[in-house]
C-alpha cells in the first residue's frame, strides 16, 4: 500500500507556475500553517512557484502575516479569489494598488462553488449578492481596475433574478486534520471545524490536481473508525506531520481546547460576566429579538456578545446559536475562537450550513456594520481606504427571516458611561456611521423591504428600523438628547413618527428578566376585561411582533380572554408603539386581526402615531374591515361607551 506521508519541501515542489490553490481555516482557527509557511519559504528560496491564482472562503490568518498572509510576496500570486481579504492586509494591499487581480465573494458561494468544481459543473446559479456590490450591475465583486474576467453573470429564469457564479477548476488543495494513516485516510477529532476540507479536496482530485493534508500525528492503517474518516485517502496525495505544535494549533490564541472540539463538554455557568459598556448594551437589546426554538447567527465583533448576554439571562437553552462556519448549538465562542462553539450540538461542513442558510432555515442574524444610509444599505465590506471583504454576511443577512445590524452609533474614540440607569456620551466618536452615500453595499436597504425582511439596526444610544420610507428611529436610550446625540450625528434625517424610549432594564447591570418576553409568559397581563361594561382593554403599547410564536401566543391569550368574558365585548386597544415585523402582518391579521373580528362588537384603536393610524386604515380597509382608529386613549374609550 502506497505510503502518503512526506515532508512539506517534496509537497511544495508539486506545485507549478500557474497553479490554482484552495487552502482551508475559518478566521483564526483550522489553519494549515506549515503548509502556508512551507510556499512562502520555497518562493523566497526559487522565486517559485508564481503566477498563483488563491481561491478560499473565509480569512484564514491573524491579520499580521500569519495564515495566508504569508503569501503577499510579489509574484506569488497573480489572483486571490476570496470571501476575506482582511485576514491578509498586504495581499489586500497589492490588491487596491492593481499589482493582482482580486474578486471579493460571498463567503457562502465560494464553499458551495467547491462542489460544483468536484461536480465538474460549470459554476452555481444563486440569489445571493443581488443588488450588491457582487451583481454585475454593480460590479460583480471585482476589488481593482486590473481585474477584468466576469466570473458573476446576471439571468433571469421564469421572471426570476439570478446570479450565475462561474467555477473555477482547482489544481492544489490546502487541508487539515488531526490523524491520518499512511494510506492518507484522515479524521478530525481535535479540529474545532471541518470546514470544507471533503469539498476542496474532491475538486482538487477530480480535476487530476493534488492535495495536500497537514495533520497532528500518524497512526496505524485501520484504525481510523470508517464514520470517523473525514476526507478518504482516495481523495489525499500528500500527508505532512506537523512537528511543530505551533503550527498545529486550533487557533492562534488557543492551543487545543477539547470542549471546542467536542471531545468533552464543559460547565458554561462560570462564563465570565460582560461588564456594562456599549457592547454589552448593543448586546442586551439586540438579545429581546431571539427567536426562542429558533435558529440563531451571530457575527463577530458586538454581535457575539449576545450570545454571552444569552448564557447570563439563562436562555442559551431555548435558542440555537449557529456558526457560518458549521458549528450548531452550544455557547458560541468568541475573540481568537470564533466561529467555533463550546459544548456544540453538532458541527457540520461549512458548505451544508450556507445550504441552511441560503434556503431559509435562519430566523435570525445579528451582524455588525460600518456604514448605513437613509435607505437602510449596510456596508461591512470596504471602508476607510480598507478592502475587508464581505465573508458570509450577504449569505447571511440577505437569507435570514429577520435581521438585526448591531454596532456603536459612532466610531473612532467613543466612550460612554451608564449612571443611575441613564447612558451619557463621554466623548463622541470622530467617525459617522449613518452617512448621505456608503462606499459599497454589502446589503440592499430597498431589496430587503422590498421583500418585506423585518431589520431593525441596534446601537447603544438608539434603535433604528427599516420601512419603506427608509431608516425610521423608533427607540432613544434614557439620558441621550435627541438632537446632539443622534441627529447631530448622522447624515441624514430618518423617518420620526413615534419613538419610545429604549427598556430601562438594558441600563441596570443586574438580570434583565429576558425570558418573560422571549416567552411572553407576562403577556396574558396586557389583557384586562371590565364587565360593569362589558369592554376588554388590550394593552400592546412597547409590544412588538417579531415572530410567529408571538402570533401564536396572542392568539392563544386572546382566545382565553374571550372564553371567560364571552363573545361581542367591546375592545379598546392601546397600540402606541406596537409593532408587527413586515413579514407577519398577514399571519398577523389572519389569526389575531380574525379573533377580535369574530369575538367582539366594536374594535377601536388607537395610537398617536399617525403614521401607524394610516398604515392601519389602510391594512383594515384592505380586509374589509371599517377602521376605528384614534389619536387618544379617551376618544378610543368613548367609542367602547357608545358603541360604533
Amino acid at each position: 500500500m502506497k505510503d502518503k506521508t512526506t515532508t512539506t519541501e517534496q509537497a511544495m515542489a508539486l506545485i507549478r507556475d500557474g497553479d490554482v490553490v484552495t487552502t482551508t481555516g475559518f478566521v483564526q482557527s483550522c489553519i494549515p500553517e506549515m503548509l502556508h509557511a512551507a510556499l512562502e519559504k520555497r518562493f523566497l528560496a526559487e522565486g517559485a512557484p508564481r503566477d498563483l491564482t488563491l481561491i478560499m472562503c473565509a480569512g484564514a490568518g491573524d491579520s499580521k502575516g500569519l495564515g495566508t498572509g504569508r503569501l503577499h510576496h510579489d509574484g506569488l500570486l497573480r489572483r486571490v479569489i476570496a470571501g476575506n481579504f482582511g485576514r491578509m492586509p498586504k495581499v489586500a494591499q497589492a490588491a487596491q494598488e492593481n499589482k493582482i487581480c482580486g474578486y471579493n465573494l460571498p463567503q457562502g458561494v465560494i464553499s458551495q462553488l467547491y462542489r460544483a468544481c468536484a461536480a465538474g459543473q460549470p459554476g452555481l446559479f444563486s440569489k445571493v449578492g443581488l443588488h450588491t456590490y457582487v451583481d454585475p450591475r454593480h460590479g460583480g465583486g471585482k476589488v481593482n481596475k486590473v481585474t477584468e474576467e466576469d466570473i458573476v453573470r446576471y439571468h433571469e429564469v421564469d421572471g426570476e433574478e439570478w446570479l450565475f457564479y462561474k467555477a473555477t477548476k482547482i489544481d492544489v488543495a490546502f487541508i487539515r486534520g488531526t490523524s491520518a494513516d499512511r494510506s492518507g485516510n484522515i479524521s478530525m477529532e481535535r479540529e474545532a471545524l471541518t470546514l470544507d476540507c471533503l469539498a476542496q479536496a474532491m475538486a482538487a482530485h477530480n480535476n487530476g490536481g493534488i492535495v495536500i493534508a497537514q495533520v497532528e500525528r500518524i497512526v496505524e492503517d485501520g484504525s481510523i473508525k470508517p464514520k470517523d474518516v473525514k476526507i478518504p485517502g482516495l481523495l489525499v496525495d500528500c500527508v505532512c506531520v506537523a512537528d511543530d505544535p505551533e503550527m498545529h494549533r486550533m487557533n492562534y490564541g488557543v492551543q487545543h481546547n477539547p470542549a471546542l472540539s467536542g471531545e468533552i463538554r464543559v460547565p458554561v455557568e462560570g462564563i465570565a460576566k460582560m461588564p456594562l459598556d456599549q457592547r454589552k448594551i448593543i448586546a442586551r437589546r439586540a438579545a429581546f429579538e431571539l427567536p426562542p426554538n429558533g435558529a440563531v447567527n451571530l457575527g463577530v465583533g458586538a454581535p457575539d456578545g449576545v450570545a454571552a448576554v444569552a448564557n447570563e439571562e439563562k436562555a442559551t437553552p431555548y435558542i440555537t446559536l449557529t456558526t457560518e462556519a458549521g458549528a450548531v448549538g452550544g455557547v458560541l465562542a468568541g475573540g481568537s475562537s470564533f466561529g467555533s462553539s463550546a459544548n456544540a450540538d453538532a458541527i457540520i461542513d461549512q458548505n451544508q450550513m450556507f445550504d441552511f442558510y441560503d434556503g431559509g432555515g435562519l430566523d435570525l442574524t445579528c451582524l455588525g456594520m460600518a456604514e448605513c444610509d437613509a435607505e437602510g444599505s449596510v456596508n461591512a465590506s470596504r471602508f476607510g481606504g480598507r478592502l475587508n471583504g464581505c465573508g458570509g454576511f450577504i449569505n447571511i443577512s440577505q437569507n435570514s427571516r429577520a435581521v438585526v445590524f448591531a454596532g456603536t452609533f459612532t466610531a473612532g474614540g467613543l466612550k460612554v458611561a451608564v449612571e443611575n440607569g441613564e447612558l451619557r456620551i463621554v466623548q463622541e466618536g470622530r467617525n459617522k456611521k449613518f452617512v448621505r452615500l456608503i462606499e459599497q453595499i454589502t446589503f440592499s436597504g430597498p431589496y430587503a423591504s422590498k421583500r418585506s425582511q423585518p431589520v431593525l439596526y441596534v446601537t447603544e444610544r438608539c434603535v433604528l428600523q427599516l420601512t419603506p420610507k427608509g431608516l425610521e428611529l423608533i427607540e432613544i436610550a434614557p439620558g441621550i438628547d435627541l438632537q446632539r446625540d443622534i441627529l447631530d450625528q448622522m447624515e441624514f434625517k430618518p423617518v420620526i413618527e413615534n419613538v419610545a424610549q429604549m427598556d430601562a432594564r438594558i441600563f441596570r447591570d443586574e438580570p434583565m428578566g429576558l425570558m418573560n418576553d422571549l416567552l411572553n409568559l407576562n403577556l396574558s397581563e396586557r389583557v384586562t376585561y371590565d364587565a360593569a361594561r362589558h369592554t376588554m382593554f388590550l394593552n400592546l403599547e412597547g409590544w412588538s411582533v417579531r415572530k410567529r410564536q408571538d402570533v401564536e401566543d396572542l392568539d392563544r391569550v386572546l382566545q382565553d380572554a374571550f372564553a371567560r368574558s364571552g363573545r361581542d365585548v367591546s375592545i379598546v386597544m392601546n397600540q402606541n408603539g406596537f409593532r408587527i415585523a413586515e413579514d407577519l402582518q398577514d399571519n398577523y391579521a389572519a389569526s389575531v386581526g380574525q379573533t377580535l373580528e369574530t369575538h367582539s362588537a366594536s374594535i377601536a384603536h388607537y395610537t398617536t402615531s399617525a403614521f401607524m393610524r394610516l398604515k392601519m386604515q389602510g391594512e383594515l380597509a384592505s380586509r374589509g374591515v371599517q377602521p376605528h382608529i384614534f389619536e387618544s386613549g379617551e376618544e378610543a374609550h368613548q367609542q367602547a361607551i357608545w358603541g360604533s
